[in-house]
């Protein structure tokens, strides 16, 4: 499927204002035969284009199958990419959805709406919250303005609709209508390593591109993850100052780093106890000062058993020292390696391995599958919950996880994206 050259992302940044403005009252697109007043008529075929500032993100040498506004990717998962220029922040997203099984992603396959099912000769409308951002850092909040320092190509290429002027739609199902419009809204900001960053492709996920399907659109979550890195390289690349620039009061910055931290002690260059936890203080100060909430969450485990089917612990000096972190500085703190070895212990040797990314036959026992990031999505919004946050106000109607019984493998049926990658994520090569 396509995704957006160097060159062009590198464009958008210097010249914004080649970008359409959204209208004063947002978007409103009508995807059906008959549009409706008042909304924006999109034929099919209409490729994005910066001068109108939406349409469909077209592939041409891409598999069509029966739709020509569709992707197909390598693993056989088809979907629609539509785009419209956004400002940057949170934008309410409202659809209208016809007869039929609907599921949408956003930006870099954010789990937006699982599985909508409308009955023949029906219609329902969902609203979600999706959060845009472009690299640069404003004055605001102590901050010096910049632009956050990017990862090439992996976040200038692979992940360039995570920074771009546009808000982009993975669509499975279809829809009628499309209304946008900016909103105000408490923000949950992540940041971490790629347990937690939008991977963008397939068999990859983590669990912060599944925890926006467990809030209502009375939140937003803004996930500032990347792969590879720890909270020292936070700081080297402004991600931190990037989320500070744009802390509000009332909003939430979740903390979790570890699995590539580890490298820092073969390297003669911190620990756990050392220099994680005075850089882990550095990051709670930061959003403290601009009014909002740190949230430090432990690591989860990577996939290992002992020779009774126990898990072992492979970071458990990084969960205590996460743990003492939080105690000493008084902020909340989510347990997600103790959870995430009761959950791997559920699940069993056997059972956890579709929790995990496979590919060519190869189980990579540190990153997961769609299967494994919606399980731990789910044990961080518990943990939300357990802390009595205010944002948790906001977990969806329903909302049940228990680690020790999962859900089964058997009943999860989010579809797959057709961005498919023989990339791993960064990091963490040793262990695998």
């Amino acid at each position: 499927m396509k995704i957006k050259p160097l060159a062009a992302l590198l464009l958008a940044l210097a010249a914004p204002a080649s970008f359409a403005a959204m209208p004063a009252d947002g978007w409103r697109f009508d995807f059906t035969a008959k549009p409706a007043p008042g909304y924006t008529a999109v034929q099919a075929g209409a490729a994005y284009d910066t001068a109108r500032g939406y349409g469909y993100e077209l592939d041409n040498t891409a598999a069509k199958g029966a739709d020509a506004n569709a992707d197909k990717g390598a693993n056989g998962a088809t979907a629609t990419f539509f785009s419209a220029d956004v400002p940057e922040g949170n934008v309410a997203v409202t659809v209208t959805l016809g007869p039929g099984t609907h599921t949408i992603k956003s930006e870099v396959r954010r789990l937006m709406l699982e599985n909508v099912v409308v009955p023949a000769g029906q219609v329902a409308t969902r609203t979600f919250v999706v959060n845009t951002r472009t690299p640069q850092i404003a004055a605001a909040n102590g901050m010096q303005p910049g632009v956050v320092n990017l990862k090439a190509p992996r976040e200038t290429v692979q992940e360039a609709w995570n920074w771009d002027r546009r808000l982009t739609l993975e669509i499975h199902g279809g829809v009628d209508k499309v209304d946008i419009k900016p909103v105000q809204v408490p923000t949950i900001f992540l940041l971490g390593d790629s347990t937690v960053s939008d991977q963008p492709g397939e068999p990859y996920a983590s669990w912060g591109q599944m925890l926006t399907r467990f809030f209502k659109p009375g939140v937003a979550v803004a996930n500032h993850a990347q792969s590879g890195e720890t909270f020292r390289d936070s700081l080297a690349r402004r991600r931190i100052d990037k989320i500070v620039s744009q802390v509000r009061p009332g909003d939430v910055v979740v903390l979790q780093f570890g699995h590539n931290d580890q490298k820092q002690i073969k390297a003669g260059s911190g620990g756990p106890f050392t220099t994680y936890k005075a850089e882990l203080r550095q990051h709670v100060e930061m959003v403290r000062a601009a009014g909002g909430l740190p949230v430090v969450v432990s690591s989860m485990e990577r996939r290992r058993f002992d020779a009774d089917g126990k898990p072992e612990s492979t970071l458990a000096d990084y969960a205590a020292a996460a743990r003492q972190s939080a105690g000493e500085l008084g902020v909340p703190y989510i347990d997600l390696n103790a959870t995430s070895k009761v959950l791997y212990g559920a699940l069993g040797v056997e059972g956890s391995k579709p929790a995990f990314a496979t590919k060519d036959g190869q189980i990579d026992n540190t990153h997961h599958s769609n299967y494994g990031a919606y399980l731990l999505a789910k044990a961080v919004a518990s943990g939300l919950r357990d802390a009595q946050l205010p944002v948790a106000s906001q977990i969806v109607d329903g909302f049940a996880f228990d680690p020790a019984r999962p859900d089964p493998f058997d009943k999860f049926a989010v579809p797959a994206s057709p961005r498919y990658t023989n990339e791993r994520p960064l990091g963490d090569e040793a262990n695998r």
